[in-house]
Protein backbone atom coordinates (compact mmCIF):
# COMPACT_ATOMS: atom_id res chain seq x y z
CA UNK A 1 0.00 0.00 0.00
CA UNK A 2 1.17 3.26 -0.34
CA UNK A 3 0.47 6.37 1.68
CA UNK A 4 0.60 9.87 1.27
CA UNK A 5 2.40 11.99 4.17
CA UNK A 6 -0.42 14.64 5.40
CA UNK A 7 1.87 17.42 3.65
CA UNK A 8 2.35 16.09 0.15
CA UNK A 9 0.76 18.38 -2.26
CA UNK A 10 1.17 21.87 -3.89
CA UNK A 11 1.72 24.70 -1.32
CA UNK A 12 -0.84 26.69 -1.52
CA UNK A 13 -0.18 30.09 -0.91
CA UNK A 14 -3.00 33.40 -0.03
CA UNK A 15 -3.54 35.92 -1.83
CA UNK A 16 -6.33 38.53 -3.03
CA UNK A 17 -7.87 37.11 -6.87
CA UNK A 18 -6.63 39.39 -8.84
CA UNK A 19 -8.74 41.66 -11.06
CA UNK A 20 -9.98 39.57 -14.20
CA UNK A 21 -8.10 41.11 -17.58
CA UNK A 22 -9.89 40.95 -20.77
CA UNK A 23 -8.49 38.11 -23.27
CA UNK A 24 -5.65 39.78 -25.85
CA UNK A 25 -7.20 40.78 -29.46
CA UNK A 26 -5.91 38.62 -32.12
CA UNK A 27 -3.44 40.87 -33.44
CA UNK A 28 -2.12 41.28 -29.54
CA UNK A 29 -1.52 37.10 -28.66
CA UNK A 30 1.97 36.70 -29.39
CA UNK A 31 3.59 33.40 -31.04
CA UNK A 32 5.13 30.49 -29.92
CA UNK A 33 8.88 30.83 -30.08
CA UNK A 34 10.43 28.63 -32.70
CA UNK A 35 14.34 28.49 -34.00
CA UNK A 36 12.88 31.22 -37.15
CA UNK A 37 11.02 33.40 -35.16
CA UNK A 38 13.02 36.19 -34.23
CA UNK A 39 14.32 36.35 -37.97
CA UNK A 40 9.90 36.69 -38.80
CA UNK A 41 9.89 39.58 -36.33
CA UNK A 42 12.93 41.33 -37.46
CA UNK A 43 11.74 41.51 -41.29
CA UNK A 44 8.92 43.41 -39.66
CA UNK A 45 6.22 41.10 -40.30
CA UNK A 46 4.12 41.17 -37.74
CA UNK A 47 1.20 38.74 -38.83
CA UNK A 48 3.48 36.53 -40.45
CA UNK A 49 4.14 33.01 -38.53
CA UNK A 50 6.59 30.74 -38.85
CA UNK A 51 6.09 26.71 -38.40
CA UNK A 52 7.71 23.62 -38.24
CA UNK A 53 7.89 21.66 -41.39
CA UNK A 54 5.16 19.40 -41.95
CA UNK A 55 2.66 20.68 -38.94
CA UNK A 56 -0.49 22.56 -39.21
CA UNK A 57 -0.43 26.59 -39.40
CA UNK A 58 -0.73 27.80 -35.86
CA UNK A 59 -3.78 29.25 -34.65
CA UNK A 60 -3.75 32.36 -32.49
CA UNK A 61 -5.56 32.12 -29.01
CA UNK A 62 -8.68 34.45 -29.93
CA UNK A 63 -9.13 31.82 -33.26
CA UNK A 64 -8.95 29.03 -30.86
CA UNK A 65 -11.91 30.19 -28.59
CA UNK A 66 -13.87 31.57 -31.65
CA UNK A 67 -13.79 27.61 -32.96
CA UNK A 68 -14.57 26.28 -29.59
CA UNK A 69 -17.41 28.87 -29.00
CA UNK A 70 -19.01 28.28 -32.17
CA UNK A 71 -18.32 24.39 -31.75
CA UNK A 72 -20.68 24.56 -28.54
CA UNK A 73 -23.24 26.55 -30.31
CA UNK A 74 -24.00 24.07 -32.62
CA UNK A 75 -24.01 21.27 -30.08
CA UNK A 76 -23.58 17.48 -30.41
CA UNK A 77 -26.52 15.37 -30.80
CA UNK A 78 -27.11 12.00 -28.88
CA UNK A 79 -25.56 9.18 -31.02
CA UNK A 80 -26.05 5.95 -28.81
CA UNK A 81 -28.48 3.63 -29.29
CA UNK A 82 -28.21 2.88 -25.57
CA UNK A 83 -27.75 3.91 -22.31
CA UNK A 84 -24.01 4.20 -21.04
CA UNK A 85 -22.44 5.36 -17.42
CA UNK A 86 -21.47 8.35 -19.27
CA UNK A 87 -24.76 9.35 -19.36
CA UNK A 88 -24.75 9.59 -15.32
CA UNK A 89 -21.78 10.89 -14.79
CA UNK A 90 -23.19 14.62 -14.78
CA UNK A 91 -21.12 15.80 -18.06
CA UNK A 92 -21.13 16.61 -21.60
CA UNK A 93 -22.92 12.87 -21.68
CA UNK A 94 -25.43 13.19 -19.46
CA UNK A 95 -26.52 17.12 -20.58
CA UNK A 96 -27.08 15.26 -24.28
CA UNK A 97 -29.55 12.70 -22.30
CA UNK A 98 -31.42 15.43 -20.38
CA UNK A 99 -31.74 17.96 -23.31
CA UNK A 100 -32.40 15.35 -26.30
CA UNK A 101 -34.96 12.86 -24.28
CA UNK A 102 -36.48 14.35 -20.77
CA UNK A 103 -36.50 18.17 -22.15
CA UNK A 104 -37.92 17.03 -25.11
CA UNK A 105 -40.82 15.15 -23.65
CA UNK A 106 -41.23 17.35 -20.09
CA UNK A 107 -40.21 21.03 -21.42
CA UNK A 108 -37.65 23.00 -19.59
CA UNK A 109 -39.28 25.03 -16.28
CA UNK A 110 -36.29 27.41 -16.63
CA UNK A 111 -35.68 28.88 -19.74
CA UNK A 112 -32.30 30.29 -18.51
CA UNK A 113 -30.54 27.14 -16.78
CA UNK A 114 -30.86 23.71 -15.92
CA UNK A 115 -31.05 23.48 -12.11
CA UNK A 116 -31.16 20.70 -9.66
CA UNK A 117 -34.48 22.29 -7.76
CA UNK A 118 -37.06 23.96 -9.53
CA UNK A 119 -38.69 27.55 -8.23
CA UNK A 120 -42.58 27.42 -8.42
CA UNK A 121 -44.43 30.22 -7.55
CA UNK A 122 -46.12 29.64 -4.28
CA UNK A 123 -46.91 33.16 -2.70
CA UNK A 124 -49.28 31.45 -0.01
CA UNK A 125 -48.87 33.32 3.95
CA UNK A 126 -46.30 35.23 2.34
CA UNK A 127 -43.81 32.01 2.12
CA UNK A 128 -42.91 33.21 -0.82
CA UNK A 129 -42.00 30.52 -3.77
CA UNK A 130 -42.01 26.52 -3.21
CA UNK A 131 -38.64 25.27 -4.21
CA UNK A 132 -39.03 20.80 -5.00
CA UNK A 133 -35.99 18.47 -5.88
CA UNK A 134 -35.53 15.30 -6.12
CA UNK A 135 -32.16 12.40 -7.00
CA UNK A 136 -31.30 8.90 -6.68
CA UNK A 137 -28.49 7.57 -4.58
CA UNK A 138 -26.25 4.88 -6.00
CA UNK A 139 -23.30 4.59 -4.29
CA UNK A 140 -20.27 2.05 -3.65
CA UNK A 141 -19.27 0.76 -1.13
CA UNK A 142 -22.61 1.57 0.83
CA UNK A 143 -20.28 2.84 3.75
CA UNK A 144 -17.18 5.07 3.50
CA UNK A 145 -15.02 7.10 5.74
CA UNK A 146 -17.05 10.45 6.75
CA UNK A 147 -20.41 8.91 5.78
CA UNK A 148 -22.63 6.58 4.27
CA UNK A 149 -25.36 6.25 1.27
CA UNK A 150 -28.00 7.12 4.01
CA UNK A 151 -26.73 10.63 4.98
CA UNK A 152 -25.42 11.73 1.03
CA UNK A 153 -28.95 11.31 0.35
CA UNK A 154 -30.58 13.38 2.85
CA UNK A 155 -27.26 16.24 2.54
CA UNK A 156 -27.70 15.85 -1.20
CA UNK A 157 -31.43 16.53 -1.36
CA UNK A 158 -31.43 19.12 1.05
CA UNK A 159 -28.37 20.90 -0.19
CA UNK A 160 -30.36 21.09 -3.93
CA UNK A 161 -32.50 22.82 -2.56
CA UNK A 162 -30.14 25.64 0.03
CA UNK A 163 -28.96 26.42 -2.87
CA UNK A 164 -31.66 27.82 -4.59
CA UNK A 165 -32.51 30.00 -1.81
CA UNK A 166 -34.84 27.80 0.09
CA UNK A 167 -34.65 26.77 3.41
CA UNK A 168 -35.46 23.09 3.32
CA UNK A 169 -38.51 21.59 5.48
CA UNK A 170 -39.58 18.33 4.31
CA UNK A 171 -38.33 14.95 2.42
CA UNK A 172 -39.62 11.57 1.46
CA UNK A 173 -37.65 8.62 0.92
CA UNK A 174 -38.02 5.64 -1.15
CA UNK A 175 -35.86 2.31 -0.64
CA UNK A 176 -35.05 -0.43 -3.53
CA UNK A 177 -33.38 -3.18 -1.47
CA UNK A 178 -31.53 -6.24 -3.20
CA UNK A 179 -32.70 -9.18 -2.05
CA UNK A 180 -30.06 -10.45 0.68
CA UNK A 181 -29.35 -7.04 1.99
CA UNK A 182 -28.12 -7.50 5.64
CA UNK A 183 -30.77 -6.12 8.04
CA UNK A 184 -27.87 -4.73 10.16
CA UNK A 185 -26.88 -2.50 7.32
CA UNK A 186 -30.28 -1.50 7.00
CA UNK A 187 -30.56 -0.40 10.01
CA UNK A 188 -27.39 1.68 10.15
CA UNK A 189 -28.17 3.23 6.80
CA UNK A 190 -31.83 4.27 8.12
CA UNK A 191 -29.93 5.38 11.31
CA UNK A 192 -27.41 7.70 9.71
CA UNK A 193 -30.83 9.31 7.37
CA UNK A 194 -32.40 10.17 10.76
CA UNK A 195 -29.18 11.52 11.89
CA UNK A 196 -28.69 14.01 8.90
CA UNK A 197 -32.03 15.05 8.79
CA UNK A 198 -32.14 16.44 12.56
CA UNK A 199 -28.64 17.91 11.67
CA UNK A 200 -30.03 19.75 8.96
CA UNK A 201 -33.32 20.22 10.38
CA UNK A 202 -36.06 18.81 8.06
CA UNK A 203 -37.96 15.91 8.66
CA UNK A 204 -38.76 12.53 6.59
CA UNK A 205 -42.28 12.53 6.23
CA UNK A 206 -43.08 9.56 3.69
CA UNK A 207 -41.63 6.85 1.96
CA UNK A 208 -41.69 3.77 -0.17
CA UNK A 209 -39.95 0.34 -0.15
CA UNK A 210 -39.33 -2.21 -2.82
CA UNK A 211 -37.46 -5.67 -2.95
CA UNK A 212 -35.47 -6.61 -6.19
CA UNK A 213 -33.89 -9.76 -6.50
CA UNK A 214 -30.07 -9.44 -7.46
CA UNK A 215 -29.41 -6.03 -6.88
CA UNK A 216 -26.53 -5.88 -5.00
CA UNK A 217 -27.40 -3.25 -1.96
CA UNK A 218 -29.24 -0.92 -2.35
CA UNK A 219 -30.43 2.48 -3.71
CA UNK A 220 -32.40 5.44 -2.23
CA UNK A 221 -34.31 8.29 -3.75
CA UNK A 222 -35.55 11.05 -1.83
CA UNK A 223 -37.32 14.35 -2.94
CA UNK A 224 -37.73 17.46 -0.60
CA UNK A 225 -39.52 20.59 -0.54
CA UNK A 226 -38.49 24.37 1.03
CA UNK A 227 -39.56 27.78 0.77
CA UNK A 228 -37.90 30.96 -0.85
CA UNK A 229 -38.34 33.91 1.21
CA UNK A 230 -39.99 36.38 -1.67
CA UNK A 231 -36.50 38.37 -1.52
CA UNK A 232 -34.45 36.05 -2.78
CA UNK A 233 -34.01 35.85 -6.15
CA UNK A 234 -31.00 33.93 -7.92
CA UNK A 235 -30.70 32.22 -11.22
CA UNK A 236 -27.78 33.11 -14.13
CA UNK A 237 -29.88 36.85 -15.21
CA UNK A 238 -28.58 38.03 -12.47
CA UNK A 239 -24.88 37.99 -12.83
CA UNK A 240 -22.69 40.47 -13.98
CA UNK A 241 -18.93 41.08 -15.04
CA UNK A 242 -16.76 41.70 -11.80
CA UNK A 243 -19.12 39.18 -9.67
CA UNK A 244 -16.97 37.09 -7.57
CA UNK A 245 -17.04 33.58 -7.02
CA UNK A 246 -16.91 32.34 -3.73
CA UNK A 247 -16.27 28.68 -2.95
CA UNK A 248 -17.29 27.24 0.47
CA UNK A 249 -14.92 24.90 1.17
CA UNK A 250 -12.48 22.29 -0.25
CA UNK A 251 -12.65 20.45 -3.51
CA UNK A 252 -12.66 16.45 -4.35
CA UNK A 253 -12.88 15.43 -0.55
CA UNK A 254 -15.79 13.22 -1.31
CA UNK A 255 -15.15 11.56 -4.73
CA UNK A 256 -11.67 10.49 -3.62
CA UNK A 257 -13.02 8.80 -0.31
CA UNK A 258 -15.28 6.71 -2.11
CA UNK A 259 -12.99 5.70 -4.56
CA UNK A 260 -10.07 4.82 -1.86
CA UNK A 261 -12.51 3.03 0.09
CA UNK A 262 -13.52 0.30 -2.64
CA UNK A 263 -10.45 -1.04 -2.20
CA UNK A 264 -9.61 -1.54 -5.87
CA UNK A 265 -5.94 0.76 -5.83
CA UNK A 266 -2.62 -0.01 -3.20
CA UNK A 267 -3.51 3.58 -1.99
CA UNK A 268 -3.77 4.68 1.62
CA UNK A 269 -5.02 8.05 2.59
CA UNK A 270 -6.43 9.41 5.08
CA UNK A 271 -9.53 11.10 2.96
CA UNK A 272 -13.04 11.88 4.50
CA UNK A 273 -15.67 12.77 2.22
CA UNK A 274 -17.52 15.89 2.89
CA UNK A 275 -21.25 14.96 3.17
CA UNK A 276 -23.01 17.81 4.88
CA UNK A 277 -25.56 19.78 4.67
CA UNK A 278 -24.87 23.31 3.48
CA UNK A 279 -28.10 24.90 4.53
CA UNK A 280 -26.35 26.73 7.56
CA UNK A 281 -23.94 27.82 5.26
CA UNK A 282 -26.42 29.70 3.04
CA UNK A 283 -28.29 30.71 5.72
CA UNK A 284 -25.48 32.83 7.23
CA UNK A 285 -24.07 34.02 4.21
CA UNK A 286 -27.37 35.70 3.43
CA UNK A 287 -27.57 36.87 7.05
CA UNK A 288 -24.44 39.19 5.67
CA UNK A 289 -25.39 40.47 1.91
CA UNK A 290 -28.51 41.52 1.02
CA UNK A 291 -30.51 39.03 -1.37
CA UNK A 292 -29.74 41.26 -4.07
CA UNK A 293 -26.11 41.13 -3.83
CA UNK A 294 -26.38 37.30 -3.80
CA UNK A 295 -26.73 36.39 -7.85
CA UNK A 296 -26.51 32.73 -8.14
CA UNK A 297 -25.46 29.29 -6.39
CA UNK A 298 -24.99 25.39 -7.42
CA UNK A 299 -23.54 22.59 -4.94
CA UNK A 300 -20.02 20.98 -6.93
CA UNK A 301 -21.94 16.99 -6.69
CA UNK A 302 -21.39 14.66 -9.75
CA UNK A 303 -18.59 16.26 -11.88
CA UNK A 304 -16.97 18.83 -9.58
CA UNK A 305 -16.32 22.56 -9.83
CA UNK A 306 -15.19 22.75 -12.96
CA UNK A 307 -18.21 20.83 -14.30
CA UNK A 308 -20.37 23.40 -12.80
CA UNK A 309 -18.32 26.35 -13.63
CA UNK A 310 -18.68 25.17 -16.74
CA UNK A 311 -23.04 25.48 -16.60
CA UNK A 312 -22.24 28.59 -15.04
CA UNK A 313 -20.06 30.12 -18.26
CA UNK A 314 -22.43 28.33 -20.62
CA UNK A 315 -25.69 29.57 -19.29
CA UNK A 316 -24.19 33.45 -18.56
CA UNK A 317 -22.15 33.48 -22.00
CA UNK A 318 -19.68 35.39 -19.54
CA UNK A 319 -16.01 34.27 -18.84
CA UNK A 320 -15.77 32.07 -15.52
CA UNK A 321 -12.05 33.15 -14.04
CA UNK A 322 -10.75 31.07 -11.26
CA UNK A 323 -7.46 31.40 -9.39
CA UNK A 324 -5.84 28.12 -9.26
CA UNK A 325 -3.79 29.29 -6.01
CA UNK A 326 -7.10 30.38 -3.86
CA UNK A 327 -8.90 26.90 -4.86
CA UNK A 328 -8.59 24.85 -1.48
CA UNK A 329 -7.84 21.03 -1.62
CA UNK A 330 -6.49 19.36 1.15
CA UNK A 331 -2.77 17.81 1.01
CA UNK A 332 -4.25 14.37 1.11
CA UNK A 333 -6.46 14.77 -1.11
CA UNK A 334 -4.26 16.62 -3.67
CA UNK A 335 -1.56 14.04 -3.63
CA UNK A 336 -4.01 11.28 -4.07
CA UNK A 337 -5.38 12.91 -7.73
CA UNK A 338 -1.83 13.93 -8.44
CA UNK A 339 -1.10 9.84 -8.38
CA UNK A 340 -3.70 8.72 -10.27
CA UNK A 341 -3.95 11.88 -12.90
CA UNK A 342 -7.24 12.68 -11.81
CA UNK A 343 -7.69 16.49 -11.70
CA UNK A 344 -9.15 17.55 -8.41
CA UNK A 345 -11.80 20.18 -10.21
CA UNK A 346 -13.68 17.63 -11.62
CA UNK A 347 -13.88 15.24 -8.59
CA UNK A 348 -17.17 14.95 -6.63
CA UNK A 349 -18.33 16.89 -3.91
CA UNK A 350 -21.31 16.42 -1.41
CA UNK A 351 -20.77 19.24 1.11
CA UNK A 352 -19.96 22.29 -0.55
CA UNK A 353 -21.11 25.12 -3.43
CA UNK A 354 -20.11 27.84 -5.38
CA UNK A 355 -22.01 31.19 -4.94
CA UNK A 356 -21.43 34.37 -7.29
CA UNK A 357 -22.00 37.51 -5.49
CA UNK A 358 -21.25 41.20 -6.67
CA UNK A 359 -17.88 42.67 -5.71
CA UNK A 360 -18.74 45.31 -3.00
CA UNK A 361 -20.77 41.94 -0.70
CA UNK A 362 -17.35 39.72 -1.37
CA UNK A 363 -15.71 40.36 2.02
CA UNK A 364 -18.67 40.40 4.08
CA UNK A 365 -19.99 36.99 2.63
CA UNK A 366 -16.82 35.26 3.10
CA UNK A 367 -16.50 36.40 6.65
CA UNK A 368 -19.69 34.98 7.37
CA UNK A 369 -18.77 32.10 6.09
CA UNK A 370 -15.98 31.22 8.25
CA UNK A 371 -17.58 32.18 11.13
CA UNK A 372 -20.59 29.28 10.25
CA UNK A 373 -17.74 27.10 10.14
CA UNK A 374 -16.09 27.36 7.01
CA UNK A 375 -13.06 28.14 7.73
CA UNK A 376 -11.46 27.56 4.22
CA UNK A 377 -14.44 28.83 2.40
CA UNK A 378 -12.28 31.35 -0.15
CA UNK A 379 -13.02 33.47 -3.11
CA UNK A 380 -11.78 31.99 -5.91
CA UNK A 381 -12.23 33.98 -9.08
CA UNK A 382 -14.58 36.32 -11.00
CA UNK A 383 -16.67 36.30 -13.77
CA UNK A 384 -15.62 38.68 -16.68
CA UNK A 385 -16.67 39.10 -20.31
CA UNK A 386 -13.92 37.02 -21.78
CA UNK A 387 -13.49 34.24 -22.68
CA UNK A 388 -17.17 34.19 -23.41
CA UNK A 389 -19.05 30.77 -22.07
CA UNK A 390 -15.50 29.64 -21.12
CA UNK A 391 -14.09 28.60 -17.84
CA UNK A 392 -10.21 29.54 -17.61
CA UNK A 393 -7.55 28.71 -14.32
CA UNK A 394 -4.97 31.36 -13.99
CA UNK A 395 -1.91 29.75 -12.24
CA UNK A 396 0.88 31.23 -9.87
CA UNK A 397 3.00 32.01 -12.84
CA UNK A 398 0.49 34.34 -14.62
CA UNK A 399 -0.57 31.69 -17.58
CA UNK A 400 -4.13 30.01 -18.09
CA UNK A 401 -5.78 27.27 -18.93
CA UNK A 402 -9.43 26.37 -20.37
CA UNK A 403 -11.20 23.83 -18.63
CA UNK A 404 -14.05 21.94 -20.42
CA UNK A 405 -16.56 19.84 -19.27
CA UNK A 406 -15.63 15.81 -19.17
CA UNK A 407 -17.95 13.56 -21.64
CA UNK A 408 -17.87 11.11 -18.60
CA UNK A 409 -16.56 10.56 -15.05
CA UNK A 410 -13.31 9.05 -14.15
CA UNK A 411 -15.29 7.90 -10.91
CA UNK A 412 -18.65 6.08 -11.36
CA UNK A 413 -21.18 5.39 -8.70
CA UNK A 414 -19.90 8.01 -6.07
CA UNK A 415 -22.91 9.32 -5.54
Amino acid sequence: MSEIPAGEGRAREERAVPRAQPFPSPENVPHCETANSGSARATGSADETTSIPGSRPRATEAEVLNRIEAQRARGTRLTETAVTSAHGAGGKASGQLISQIFIDAFGQPDPDELRDSAVLAWGVGGLGSLAFTTDSYVVTPIRFPGGSIGDLAVNGTVNDLAVTGAQPRYLTAAFVLGEGLELEMLRGVVADMAQAAEKAGVRIVAGDTKVVPGLDGLHITTSGVGFVPGERRLGVRHVRPGDKLILSGPVAAHGMAVLLARGDLALFAEIESDSAPVNGLVEALYSAASPDEIHWMRDATRGGLATIANELATASGLGVLLDDGSIPVADEVRGACDMLGIDPLYVANEGCFLAVVAPDAASAALEALHGAGAEQAAVIGELAEEPRGLVAVRNAFGGTRLVDMLVGDPLPRIC
